[in-house]
């Protein structure tokens, strides 16, 4: 599938998050299509982010491990449905902006954790995300210097 529509989904699933558990599980998701998508692109992806592309997949490896609930509570980790980067522009474009939700909502609970180490995990949560976006964001300007300077 390809990552667009996987992230379409992620959005949504966020959206749908109620709960401190389920914002953290999406922001689990959000992390492990990051790595996804910047794993494809370290391999796939246009030459000259490549090197880039492997940093955001670390990066997004970096969630923390194991989720809250199991990811089949969370119907599945989305994404190892990616199969394909159709465009590379939109998907790090809709992947920054999932990021962006993510640490938006995690901001939001993180002061409804009734545990201290819910807490640390809503923190450790969104200074994941926030490293991973800075990665996308560090992509996306290399592509547009490589299109303004067509060589």
């Amino acid at each position: 599938m390809d990552a667009v529509r996987i992230i379409a989904a992620s959005r949504c699933g966020l959206a749908k998050a109620r709960t401190v558990h389920e914002v953290v599980v999406e922001a689990w998701q959000a992390q492990a299509l990051a790595e996804a998508v910047g794993s494809h692109l370290a391999t796939a992806g246009p030459h000259e982010v490549r090197s880039r592309a492997e940093g955001l997949g670390d990066a997004g490896g970096r969630s923390g491990g194991t989720p809250v609930f199991p990811v089949s509570r969370a119907g599945g980790l989305r994404a190892a449905q990616l199969s394909e980067v159709r465009d590379t522009k939109a998907t790090l474009t809709s992947l920054s902006g999932l990021l962006g939700e993510v640490c938006e909502a995690l901001v939001g609970v993180v002061c409804a954790a009734d545990e201290e180490g819910m807490y640390w995990t809503c923190v450790e949560a969104m200074d994941a995300a926030d490293e991973s976006r800075d990665r996308v964001s560090a992509i996306l300007k290399q592509l547009a210097v490589r299109d303004r300077d067509p060589a």
